[in-house]
């Protein structure tokens, strides 16, 4: 293998990695209210 072929390896981990924190990143915060909802439900404070 030459270095050009460890870098282009290595580009594609970089970006498969960053698509996978930005997926992860959007759906974060709206399940972090799920669950809180949920909790909230089952104390009986939701309404």
């Amino acid at each position: 293998m030459t270095d050009d072929d460890l870098d282009t390896k290595q580009e594609r981990r970089e970006k498969k990695r960053k698509k996978k924190q930005e997926r992860m990143s959007k759906h974060g915060k709206n399940l972090a209210r799920v669950y809180m909802d949920a909790i909230l439900k089952r104390l009986g404070r939701g309404r």
